[in-house]
């Protein structure tokens, strides 16, 4: 079993073992004693720790993070929650809101309504050498956007992407999309680990990262 982040624990909801940070809920999910569980089904980064991948997160005040596709603030409130600064960008106005209202009790989540495909629009608010990039986002061209992306990342930091097969090309073999995610990822980054999420979450991979 790989080593969890600093602040993010094992714990017992309802007689059941459960990864939990401690934080104010967000979505409903089940606390005990200050301590919110961490729902896999609906978190990819969720899913990638609970099925054992060396995410490469230490945790601690110290940690920052870059998370693309923050979407209303299910997994990312998460993070804020063990981790230090949190640049949050997510690109539709609606889940907007409710991640807004996440950060209301974080004060080290940073909420960007910007899009991830374009980072320079927010290039001037991310500080640089970020200790993860977490990506999640349901579009076309995810390895592109990693790529874009990795100027904000420390020549030590992690790449923590969910691939969504069916964000790609919805006619083609998962297997065959991610075989090609992982090809033109590889020319910025050097894959450390990579796993199907379909325990969790249907036709998405898994990828652990470090920048070349």
């Amino acid at each position: 079993m790989s080593e969890l982040p600093a602040g993010v624990e094992r714990r017992q909801f309802d007689g059941e073992e459960r990864l939990a940070t401690q934080g104010e809920p967000v979505y409903g999910e089940p606390t005990n004693e200050g301590w919110r569980a961490w729902n896999p089904n609906r978190s990819k980064l969720g899913a990638m720790l609970s099925l054992g991948m060396e995410a490469g997160l230490a945790g601690g005040d110290e940690e920052t993070v870059l998370y693309l596709g923050a979407a209303s603030g299910t997994t990312v409130s998460h993070v804020a929650d063990f981790a230090g600064p949190t640049y949050a960008v997510e690109f539709a106005p609606r889940p907007a809101r409710d991640l807004l209202e996440a950060a209301d009790s974080r004060p080290r989540l940073f909420p960007l309504l910007a899009d991830a495909r374009k980072p320079e629009r927010y290039a001037h608010v991310v500080e640089h050498d970020v200790d993860a990039l977490v990506q999640d986002v349901a579009t076309r061209g995810q390895a592109r956007v990693a790529l874009e992306n990795r100027r904000f990342l420390a020549d030590d930091g992690r790449l923590l992407l969910a691939v969504k097969a069916r964000s790609e090309d919805v006619t083609r073999n998962p297997g065959d999309v991610f075989a090609d995610v992982r090809d033109e990822l590889s020319k910025g980054y050097e894959i450390l680990e990579y796993r199907r999420l379909d325990d969790y979450h249907a036709d998405h991979l898994g990828i652990v990262a470090r920048p070349r």
